[in-house]
């Protein structure tokens, strides 16, 4: 980041070796241009310091909004599965799982995927995807 700064030392270091005096026109022109080079030097360290900063905090919101879509992304995911009921016990081997719509059969049976045996559940969608239909029928 100092490099820029560097630079215009030593071009002052130049100036001041060769003894460019401020009387004459270019001597007086040489030493402002050396001053606006520092100016901007400066000007330059402080700009890439402010992309540093602004580097971070883009990381950091980056971080953070990946966060937020993947977990609007499972709930999106989870909705376009259609229903599913969480923790519902098998009545048989009292095994909790998770049963989706497309798991229950026409007579509302579900098979336990610990047991293998087959009971009813009561079936009520609150979601607003078409197999409301398929239950209404």
């Amino acid at each position: 980041m100092g490099y820029l700064r560097e630079r215009v030392s030593y071009l002052r270091g130049l100036a001041e070796g060769m003894q460019i005096s401020d009387a004459t026109n270019e001597g007086k022109l040489l030493k402002a241009i050396i001053e606006v080079m520092d100016d901007i030097a400066l000007a330059v360290e402080d700009v890439e310091e402010l992309q540093e900063q602004m580097g971070e905090q883009i990381e950091t919101i980056d971080e953070d909004l990946a966060e937020v879509e993947s977990l609007l992304f499972d709930d999106e995911d989870s909705e376009d599965e259609g229903c599913y009921a969480t923790n519902v016990e098998c009545p048989y081997c009292e095994e909790p799982m998770d049963i989706t719509e497309d798991m229950i059969d026409e007579n509302n049976m579900v098979e336990c995927p610990n047991c293998h045996k087959e009971f009813e559940v009561e079936w009520e969608c609150e979601c607003d995807s078409n197999e409301d239909d398929k239950q209404d029928s």
